[in-house]
């Protein structure tokens, strides 16, 4: 039961975090609960991919393989699998909702998905490894890597519906990818010490813009009376 919780608690807790940053027009209980159950499916496609890539290109992902095949495996075969099919699930259920009626939406739809993605992976880490530390370790550095690459494709999914600049959707894709990519590649290049260190200053760095993208939506959301 204690790994249980330690499994699902992180994820509630940003889950949460966001929905009452949601301030102007918070959005209904049960599009966020499918939505999270939503991002629980999407680990399917996710790994069935994973595995495609890195059987199409032939990717070694064994401890001794080259760093080459390392960072193929960190960008294209889990960094695009994952963020890909959130990206999939985002854009298929949230965004034709009329709920998805501000900028801000995009963040907590998107949050909500990958956080009930994060949820399941950890689950999978926890019972394979059946250890704390994994847990306690991933709490502070996988989970909410997950919820700032969520947003900085939210925030961008936000701006394409609403914004009159008419932002191509990819570009949140493509910086979830790339932020996903770099931390999962300093993880994977296990032999250089260092690079646990810099994965550690990615999700920091991520986290950091996170909240200054929740603030921007925040402030100008068309609900926002004091904006008006």
């Amino acid at each position: 039961m204690d790994i249980f919780l330690l499994a699902l608690a992180p994820g509630l807790a940003i889950c949460f975090f966001i929905y009452y940053q949601d301030k102007h027009d918070p959005e209904p209980k049960r599009l966020l609960i499918m939505s999270f159950l939503l991002g629980v499916l999407s680990i399917i496609p996710a790994t069935l991919a994973t595995k495609g890539i890195k059987y199409l290109f032939n990717i070694d992902h064994t401890n001794d393989a080259p760093d080459l095949d390392q960072l193929y495996y960190a960008f294209m075969a889990v960094a695009f699998s994952e963020e890909a099919s959130k990206f999939i699930a985002l854009r298929w259920f949230a965004y034709p909702k009329k709920e998805f009626d501000e900028p801000f939406d995009g963040i907590t739809y998107s949050v909500m998905i990958s956080m009930g993605f994060a949820t399941v992976e950890n689950f999978l880490y926890l019972y394979n490894d059946q250890g704390f530390s994994t847990g306690i370790h991933r709490m502070f550095t996988a989970v909410p890597g997950h919820a700032s690459f969520a947003v900085v494709m939210g925030y961008y999914v936000g701006l394409s519906k609403f914004s009159h600049k008419n932002y191509p959707q990819w570009i949140g894709l493509l910086g979830a990818v790339v932020l996903h990519g770099l931390y999962d590649a300093c993880l994977f290049l296990r032999h250089y010490p260092v690079m646990v260190i810099i994965a550690v200053l990615i999700v920091a760095v991520s986290v950091f813009y996170s909240l200054k993208a929740i603030r921007l939506h925040q402030e100008n959301s068309p609900f926002n009376k004091d904006s008006q």
